[in-house]
């Protein structure tokens, strides 16, 4: 597998297999991909065959792609006070990371938990909690688990970088978690990125450390600053605008990290547009 840089992709579909997303990542010049590796929406997940997995990294090797990124499903909770959904979301935790795992994918990113009205601290407990059980019970494998900063929509946590450095406190082995952050949730979230950006990454650093920091979901935001409503959109053409896009490609603290499209598509051809505005960035700051 060769290095490439800078690490920059979108996250791909798996239609026709897993490797496909290694595969329509490579169409577009991608260095980094994140996928599903099961429906994201239904508890069920199809055991991996062989085949499939073999395939998986026959392709990769065969790549330029340098990251790859496995997104847990929506439907887990590990910080829920219904103790048969956290158990539930822990059990389905568990299950994403070891195929992960399987498949020597380097990042599983989660979405940390809701408090369902219940109270946030005892929430960011369970979260941390539930992360313990699924290290405890899964040996060390190439796959760090990722925590998902948050917009803060509804009652879901994780929408401050205090909260998510609560859980980091919390948790047995930190040297298996990271952080991934989405610039759409935190700007949601009241992280004014768009005029205070250094201001924000130096925030981040203070409370979580950059080193921490392993993969950024790259997506504007339909929705202005502190508006706690997740909604994505294409680079530049939301309220967070280029100006921070520019500063986050050229932040050499970050040149190592992932940066990850998420942004509305019907085809490829967004995410090659998005790609594209993106490798602009770079290029014109570089001149």
């Amino acid at each position: 597998m060769t290095t490439t840089s800078p690490l920059l992709g979108a996250h791909m579909s798996t239609a026709g297999g897993l490797h496909e997303a290694i595969n329509r990542g490579m169409s577009i010049d991608c260095t980094a991909i994140q996928f599903f590796s099961k429906n994201n929406r239904q508890w069920h997940a199809k055991p991996l065959d062989q085949e499939g997995i073999d395939q998986f990294k026959t392709t990769l090797a065969a790549s330029n792609i340098s990251i790859t990124v496995i997104h847990a499903s929506y439907l887990i909770n590990i910080g829920s006070p219904d103790e048969i959904t956290r158990n539930r979301s822990i059990a389905g935790l568990i299950t994403e990371y070891e195929r992960a795992s399987i498949l020597d994918v380097d990042y599983l990113v989660f979405h940390p938990g809701s408090h369902r009205n219940a109270g946030e601290q005892a929430c960011l407990e369970r979260i941390a909690h539930g992360i313990n059980t699924l290290l405890a019970q899964c040996a060390h494998s190439p796959t760090t688990l990722l925590l998902e900063t948050m917009a803060g929509q509804g009652t879901n946590t994780c929408y401050s970088f205090e909260q998510l450095a609560t859980i980091y406190s919390l948790i047995d082995q930190k040297d298996r978690v990271g952080v991934c952050l989405d610039t759409c949730h935190i700007f949601a979230a009241g992280y004014d990125i768009a005029n205070e950006y250094e201001n924000v990454m130096q925030s981040f650093d203070d409370l979580i450390g950059l080193s921490n920091l392993k993969v950024i979901h790259v997506n504007d935001s339909k929705k202005a600053c502190g508006s706690r409503v997740d909604r994505h959109e294409h680079i530049g053409k939301g309220a967070i605008g280029l100006k921070a896009f520019s500063l986050l490609m050229n932040d050499e603290r970050l040149k190592d990290k992932a940066k990850i499209l998420e942004t509305p598509k019907d085809s490829l051809e967004e995410d090659r547009v998005n790609l594209a505005v993106l490798r602009r960035l770079l290029e014109k700051a570089s001149k």
